[in-house]
C-alpha cells in the first residue's frame, strides 16, 4: 500500500463538515457515516482533516482547491450547501475523479421573494423612511411612494426565479412582461407573462428585474443604451449576477435622473471596493443595497443543507447523484461514462446556435453505445442545453423540469448504425421559428478526444474547445482570407479550423476554434464582410 494511501476497509466513511450546518443537514447523512468537524479556514487543520475524508461538506468560506484535493487521497465528494461554486475548483475535482455537488434549488424561493422584497422597498421608499425616523426626524410629505397596482414589471429571464418573480408580482395585479430569447410564446402564456424584445420591455417597464445567468453575451446587457430608453420613473433591480448591470453606467443614469432608483443585492466585486461604481451606488440616495442576501434564510441554508447530505448518501452509496456538477454518479458503465461531459458540450453548442426557443429535442446514440444503458446522456444533453441560458445552476435533477416548464419534449434514440466512427452522439433540436439545428460528436483515439463532427448536416472533425465561431455564408473565393485577416490583426489566434461545403458555389460552413473570445463589434464587422447567414460566436462554460 503508498504511503500516503488510507485503509478503508471495515470503517465506517468519514464525512467531515468544514462548516457550521444545521442539525438537519447530519440528521439526514444518517447514522452510517463518521462524522467529524473542523474548521475550514484553518488551511493546515482542513489539511489534516482531509487526509481519510470520504466527503466534505462546506459553505462558501471552505476553499475547496488543487492544493487541498492533494490532502485528500480518499476523497470521493466535495458538497457545497448552497447554489454558487466560486470555492470550489470543479476541474481539479473532475480530474482527481471528486464528484462535486450542490444545493441548486435551494434559494430560488428566498432570491424570489427577496427580489420582491427590494421592489417594495423602491415604491415606498422603506429604507429611507425608516433612516429618517430612526434619526427623530418625522417627514412624512418627503417619503411619498409608488403604489404596484396597474404598473408594470419587466422580468429579464423567465428561469425557476423569474417564473416565481411573476407568480407573487401578480398578485398585486401588476403587469407583467418578459424578455427571454429560450421561452417559447406557449410557456410564457402559461405564467400569464407577455413576451417583448429587449428594447420593448426597458421602455414599458416601470419596474425591472433581471435573472439572467452571467456569461460573456449578458454581462453589462443592461446598460447605458437601456437606461437612456427607461422611463425616468422607472427602477432596476439585480439579485442575480454581479455585472449583468453596467454599474457604470448605472450610476451614470441614477445621477443624470434618466431612472429613478435601483434595488441591488449583487456587485461586480464583493464588497465592493472603495473608489468603484460600485462603491459609489453603495452610498446613493435612491439605492437601496444589501449585502449579497439572496440565499440568507433559514429556510434557504436549512434546505440547502439537507439537500447535500442526501447527495452525499447517495455518491458514497454508489447510487446516481442527481446534483452532481461534474460527473453523473452512480451505476454506470465505464464505456458510457466518457460520453457525458462530450453530451453536455454538444448540449451548449446546440444553444449557442439556436436562434429561437427549442421545442423538441433528440438525443441519438448511435454505435456500440447502444448496447448499454445510456439514459444519463439525455440527462446530460439537458443539462449542456440549459447551463449557458439560465440563471440557476442546472443539474440532472432539475433539467428534465426545465425542459418540461419550457414546453421542450426530449426523446432518447438509439440504434447500433455508425458508419464512420464506433459512436456518435447526435442532438437535433426543433426552434419555435419552424427551424431544426443538429450538432454531432464523438470521441476519438486512445486519449478519447472529444470532436465535433457534424453541424447542421455539414460534416467536420474538429477537437472540442472553449471558443468557438460557427459561420454559413455562400461559397466563394476570399472568404477564409477576409476573416482571417481580421481576427489576426485584432490578435485572435485561430487554434484549429474545419470548412465544409455542399459543392463550388453553394453554402459553405466554417468551424474555427479559438484562443480567446471575440469581442462583439469585431464579430459584427467580420459578419457583414462576409454576408454570413449564420454567424454564431460559442463560448463553453463549466457544467
Amino acid at each position: 500500500m503508498p504511503e500516503n494511501a488510507v485503509n478503508t476497509s471495515a470503517r465506517k466513511p468519514v464525512v467531515l463538515l468544514a462548516e457550521t450546518l444545521s442539525p438537519a443537514t447530519v440528521d439526514a447523512l444518517g447514522p452510517d457515516f463518521d462524522v467529524r468537524s473542523v474548521d475550514g479556514t484553518d488551511r493546515e487543520a482542513l489539511f489534516a482533516a482531509l487526509a481519510d475524508a470520504d466527503a466534505v461538506l462546506i459553505r462558501s468560506a471552505t476553499r475547496i482547491d488543487a492544493e487541498a484535493l492533494s490532502h485528500a487521497p480518499v476523497l470521493k465528494v466535495v458538497a457545497r450547501a448552497g447554489v454558487g461554486l466560486d470555492n470550489v475548483d470543479i476541474k481539479a475535482a473532475t480530474a482527481a475523479g471528486v464528484m462535486v455537488v450542490n444545493a441548486p434549488t435551494s434559494n430560488i424561493v428566498s432570491a424570489a421573494e427577496l427580489t420582491v422584497g427590494h421592489i417594495l422597498s423602491l415604491a415606498r421608499r422603506i429604507p429611507a423612511a425608516h433612516a429618517s425616523l430612526s434619526a427623530g426626524e418625522w417627514k412624512r410629505s418627503s417619503y411619498t411612494g409608488a403604489e404596484l397596482f396597474e404598473k408594470t414589471v419587466g422580468i429579464v429571464g423567465l428561469g425557476r426565479i423569474g417564473a416565481l418573480v411573476a407568480a407573487r408580482l401578480a398578485a398585486f395585479d401588476m403587469r407583467v412582461v418578459a424578455y427571454d430569447p429560450y421561452v417559447t410564446s406557449a410557456r410564457a402564456q402559461q405564467l400569464g407573462v407577455q413576451l417583448l424584445s429587449l428594447d420593448e420591455l426597458v421602455a414599458e417597464s416601470d419596474f425591472l428585474t433581471i435573472h439572467m445567468p452571467k456569461t460573456p453575451e449578458t454581462t453589462g446587457m443592461i446598460g447605458a443604451e437601456q437606461f437612456r430608453a427607461m422611463k425616468p420613473t422607472a427602477y432596476v433591480v439585480n439579485v442575480a449576477r454581479g455585472g449583468l448591470i453596467d454599474e457604470e453606467a448605472l450610476l451614470v443614469a441614477l445621477q443624470n435622473g434618466e431612472i429613478a432608483g435601483a434595488g441591488l443585492d449583487v456587485f461586480t466585486s464583493e464588497p465592493p471596493a472603495e473608489g468603484s461604481a460600485a462603491r459609489a451606488l453603495t452610498a446613493q440616495p435612491n439605492v437601496v443595497v444589501t449585502p449579497h442576501l439572496g440565499a440568507s434564510t433559514d429556510e434557504a441554508q436549512e434546505k440547502a443543507g439537507v439537500s447535500v447530505a442526501r447527495s452525499v448518501r447517495l455518491a458514497l452509496g454508489g447510487d446516481l447523484v442527481p446534483d452532481a456538477v461534474n460527473v453523473a454518479g452512480g451505476v454506470i458503465d465505464p464505456y458510457v461514462r466518457p460520453g457525458i461531459p462530450l453530451t453536455e458540450k454538444l448540449g451548449q453548442i446546440l444553444s449557442g446556435l439556436a436562434q429561437s426557443p427549442l421545442t423538441s429535442l433528440d438525443v441519438e446514440v448511435h454505435g456500440e453505445l447502444n448496447g448499454y444503458e445510456v439514459g444519463v446522456l439525455r440527462l446530460a444533453a439537458l443539462k449542456g442545453v440549459f447551463t449557458p441560458i439560465v440563471s440557476e445552476t442546472v443539474s440532472y435533477v432539475n433539467a428534465p423540469l426545465l425542459a418540461e416548464q419550457r414546453g421542450v419534449a426530449v426523446r432518447l434514440v438509439q440504434d447500433d448504425v455508425s458508419e464512420e466512427y464506433r459512436n456518435v452522439i447526435t442532438l437535433r433540436g426543433a426552434l419555435a421559428d419552424g427551424s431544426q439545428v443538429s450538432v454531432s460528436g464523438t470521441l476519438t483515439g486512445p486519449k478519447q478526444i472529444e470532436k465535433l463532427v457534424a453541424i447542421n448536416g455539414h460534416a467536420v472533425e474538429l477537437p472540442i474547445e472553449k471558443h468557438h465561431v460557427v459561420m454559413l455564408y455562400t461559397d466563394r473565393p476570399g472568404i477564409v482570407a477576409v476573416y482571417g485577416q481580421r481576427f489576426g490583426d485584432a490578435g485572435i489566434n485561430i487554434a484549429g479550423m474545419q470548412i465544409a461545403r455542399e459543392t463550388a458555389g453553394g453554402q459553405a460552413l466554417s468551424v474555427l476554434t479559438l484562443d480567446s473570445p471575440i469581442p462583439e463589434t469585431l464579430l459584427d464587422e467580420v459578419r457583414e464582410a462576409i454576408d454570413a447567414d449564420l454567424f454564431r460566436q460559442i463560448e463553453l462554460v463549466e457544467a
